[in-house]
């Protein structure tokens, strides 16, 4: 009676210190999930900008968009190119229209940062810098920051 009292009390030991064992793993485990959520999580959605919603502006012709000749007139080469900017709401009118001055000052802009790149200059590669250049010459033309983003939406380079 005694040796079978002792196989079941040494059966239990093992048994509890898994439990106890894991008990403490997910006690671990949430406390790493928690403080995951609370601190890390926390400083991420700091960084983000909040901003109204920007309205699309597309350049040039509405099929075609901007056929510009790259590297010099001399050059013989041409790049067919869709822009699109996402302009705050405040820049353009309530209409949803940029008015007809400041779209002629937009494509000015826009085609004298394409017209001094040469042909090395448009490598898909490079095209985050293009992006960046056409905002920040864009913004520059009108003296604030209404350029929330720029996407090119067809690019042909002949």
């Amino acid at each position: 009676i005694i040796v079978a009292e002792e196989e079941k009390s040494g059966k239990k030991f093992p048994l509890l210190l898994v439990v106890g064992l894991i008990v403490v793993g997910l006690v671990l485990a949430g406390g790493v999930s928690y403080f995951i959520a609370t601190h890390v999580m926390k400083n991420n959605a700091s960084t983000t900008e909040h901003r109204d919603p920007g309205v699309f502006v597309k350049l040039g012709d509405p099929k075609e968009g901007l056929v510009v000749n790259v590297g010099g007139v001399n050059s013989g080469r041409y790049l067919k190119i869709g822009v699109v900017l996402e302009l705050s709401p405040d820049s353009v009118g309530k209409d949803g229209k940029i008015a007809a001055p400041n779209e002629t000052k937009i494509l000015d802009s826009v085609l004298q940062v394409l017209r001094t790149k040469k042909a090395e200059d448009f490598d898909p590669n490079k095209q985050d810098v293009l992006k960046t250049n056409i905002k920040e010459e864009v913004n520059k033309t009108f003296g604030k920051d209404c350029v929330y983003e720029v996407y090119i939406t067809t690019f042909v380079l002949q």
